[in-house]
């Protein structure tokens, strides 16, 4: 019998928020992927299970309701591309034949008149999302949304080119990736347009404030990670996960990885809070709100996370933790042994 991970409670110093109109949010989200067909039967009844809605209202609990909405529908398309073309699709593992569906969808991205993939049910869902981003986003936050698209289309080749061969990567490569793989970077163009404004880039590309949302990014992948061991572990396919890349890296089983990992997330997010702190104190009411935002969308992961059928998978239970801790397991100031990440410890104060 397959052991089962019992994952302790994660340090959460955010408080839980939800959009109000969060149940009706995820009604819709259904009956988009209904309309538009996206996946298979069976794997559109799995998606539209596992409260995609919720989450994106924990996302942006004040947000715009449209934008929630278009949030919560893309990120069932995600899962769409994901579950369905990157994991349980023949292109998952040929990394030639996946680059050249997913070029073709930055490319209607780009360009939603472009008569391409006309008949592909994820295409026809993309065009719809990018007509309704356009209504509400600048044409600067379409582009940054585009291109975080193709850095997500990227990691997701690179993912596929691991499961052809079966190979781990290394922890740093891992990390890299990892910044893109779990679409994180997707979000923040919403983050800025559901609440009504445009960032200044001397802001937004600002070295604190990108490695802040790179901190952002490291712990919702990590903490994804964690709580979805359970159900990958147990699934047919090839897998990448943090604890499969520690246990591959030190020698370790998932039992021995699981707190390793941990104290990394929670190192990053003390530095966060850190950093984050330094920010607001002088930041103006944009800045503040995306900072904000920030915290929220890590909030939202960890609650989804530990909740969503998607994890919990009731047919054969994960032992998920139902509460989170106040303190993290790990304070340490000194970087983190990554070479990709260790340059967020060495920003010079404001």
């Amino acid at each position: 019998m397959t052991q089962i991970l019992a994952v302790p409670p994660l340090y959460s110093p955010f408080p839980p928020a939800i959009h109000p109109r969060h149940a009706e949010i995820d009604r819709q989200t259904a009956e988009w992927a209904d309309k538009f067909g996206i996946g298979t039967d069976e794997l559109r009844g799995r998606l539209v299970a596992q409260e995609i809605g919720a989450f994106a209202s924990r996302v942006l609990p004040e947000g715009q309701e449209d934008a929630v909405r278009i949030l919560a529908d893309f990120i069932l398309w995600l899962f769409g591309v994901d579950d369905g073309h990157c994991e349980e699709g023949p292109a998952g593992t040929d990394p030639r034949e996946l680059v050249a569906v997913l070029s073709r969808l930055v490319r209607i991205a780009q360009n939603p008149e472009v008569p391409m993939m006309t008949d592909d049910p994820l295409a026809g869902a993309l065009r719809d999302l990018r007509r309704r981003i356009s209504l509400l986003a600048s044409p600067a936050q379409v582009a940054r949304w585009v291109d975080a698209l193709r850095e997500y289309f990227m990691s997701v080749v690179w993912e596929a080119s691991h499961r052809s061969l079966g190979t781990v990567p290394d922890l740093n490569d891992y990390t890299l990736m990892r910044l893109y793989d779990g679409a994180t970077s997707v979000f923040l163009p919403v983050l800025e347009f559901a609440h009504g404004y445009d960032l200044r880039p001397d802001e937004r590309d600002s070295v604190r404030v990108r490695a802040l949302a790179e901190m952002a990014f490291f712990v919702i992948t990590w903490d994804n990670d964690i709580v979805s061991f359970h159900k990958e572990s147990r699934g047919d396919g090839y897998y990448l996960n943090v604890l499969k890349v520690l246990g591959s890296e030190y020698g370790l089983s998932p039992s021995e990885a699981l707190p390793v990992a941990i104290a990394q997330r929670d190192r990053v997010l003390v530095l966060f809070l850190r950093e984050r702190a330094r920010l607001l104190a002088s930041a103006g009411p944009e800045l503040r709100q995306y900072l904000r935002s920030l915290g929220a969308f890590i909030r939202a992961a960890q609650d989804w996370g530990v909740t969503s059928v998607r994890y919990t998978t009731p047919g054969d239970p994960a032992e998920l933790p139902e509460r989170f801790r106040d303190t993290p397991t790990d304070w340490d100031r000194e970087p983190l042994p990554i070479p990709a990440i260790a340059w967020w410890w060495e920003i010079p104060p404001p």
